[in-house]
């Protein structure tokens, strides 16, 4: 649809795409938490080499994904070894923060090999994946972070914490030219709403992917005085919010601009009219506007439908190579950091400069 040809690729996941193994059963095992990454650059180059006999363009290639997909998208903007397989990228509610130290890395490693079993640790290496399934489940409900399988900065495929690395220009083409990927990023105003519920009575260390639970219950004490207006169970989900999605989709967004590139910022405010998430902008809400499947049985169905046809548009404005918009959105101008425009989509849509500045600054100096 549109001229876009859409190629979908699988990676390990779990235990067999997120875990460093090397502390467990050796070196040749080093970095194996970013196994996920290399499957999605082998695919990549499959892209290159293939993507031409079905009518594609290898030299215009756009990465990208929601959730955890926008994660790995905005990692691989950081990952030196996939500089030049794509030159756009589409992050929808991601961030490049998803990526341990050696030594948190490390400490997961163990914390499974304490649920595996320290006598059976070589069994790792030719266990059964349903074996490996089952020590996962039991090993992630008893760590006290959200997500403790992740990618990791090994020293060699993720050689930093990937935002460092974009801000450097880490996508730029070999020889130092300028850096022209482009960037279109964006997140849910609501997003955790769908995890903890339209009435969270608390937040608990679990339900942080970034920040110790010290640390956000700090940040989260100035809420109040920047949204007064809101209940403090709306005001949880945004502070959570923040912390998963928006903030550091900002930093992407920021190091994106600073290392030479082009970004498009966006938020979605608008809510659907009946439902569990009714009023709420909750994570995965974007999905039926970016591929035009909006949903017929709310009672804003119209309006749904008018904003995924206009979402669905500038999406493929901005996968063919041009600055995204479409008929009816206001002129969407480029990001910079310091105003930091955004485009609103609502049923009416809007852009904004400096949007929740207030907020961004409660989290600077924490993420």
């Amino acid at each position: 649809k549109g001229g876009v040809i859409v190629v979908r690729v699988g990676y390990r996941l779990g235990v067999l795409g997120f875990l460093g193994m090397g502390p467990l059963v050796g070196e040749e095992y080093a970095g194996s938490g970013n196994n996920a990454v290399r499957d999605l650059i082998c695919a990549l180059e499959w892209v290159r080499e293939n993507i031409a006999g079905f009518g594609g363009d290898p030299g215009r290639v756009t990465v990208g994904g929601e959730s955890v997909g926008a994660k790995l998208t905005d990692v691989l903007m950081g990952v030196p070894a996939a500089r030049g397989l794509f030159q756009g990228m589409i992050s929808e509610s991601g961030g490049a923060e998803r990526v341990w130290p050696e030594a948190s890395a490390h400490a997961v490693a163990r914390g499974f090999g304490e649920v595996w079993g320290a006598s059976r640790v070589e069994a790792l290496k030719t266990a059964p994946v349903e074996e490996l399934i089952a020590a996962q489940v039991r090993f992630v409900a008893g760590w006290p972070q959200h997500f403790p399988l992740r990618m990791e900065v090994d020293g060699r495929l993720i050689p930093r914490m990937p935002v460092l690395t974009i801000a450097d220009g880490g996508m730029s083409s070999a020889g130092g030219r300028v850096n022209a990927t482009r960037l279109l990023i964006g997140t849910n105003r609501d997003e955790s709403a769908l995890f903890v519920g339209t009435h969270p009575e608390e937040v608990t260390a679990a339900e942080l992917g970034n920040v110790p639970l010290e640390r956000f219950e700090q940040v989260f004490a100035g809420y109040a005085g920047v949204y007064p207006e809101l209940s403090e169970e709306r005001r949880r989900i945004r502070a959570l919010t923040a912390e998963e999605y928006w903030v550091p989709s900002v930093r992407v967004a920021d190091a994106q601009v600073r290392g030479g590139g082009k970004a498009w910022m966006y938020r979605l405010d608008f809510t659907p009219g009946s439902g569990r998430m009714k009023g709420f902008a909750a994570h995965t809400e974007d999905l039926g506007l970016v591929w035009d499947k909006p949903n017929a049985e709310i009672p804003n169905a119209a309006a749904e439908a008018a904003l995924a046809k206009q979402v669905h548009a500038a999406w493929v404005k901005f996968i063919q190579g041009e600055a995204p918009g479409a008929v009816g959105l206001p002129a969407w101008p480029e990001y910079s950091s310091e105003a930091r425009e955004t485009m609103i989509f609502d049923a009416v849509s809007r852009v904004e400069a400096r949007p929740q500045e207030k907020e961004l600054r409660l989290w600077d100096g924490v993420l």
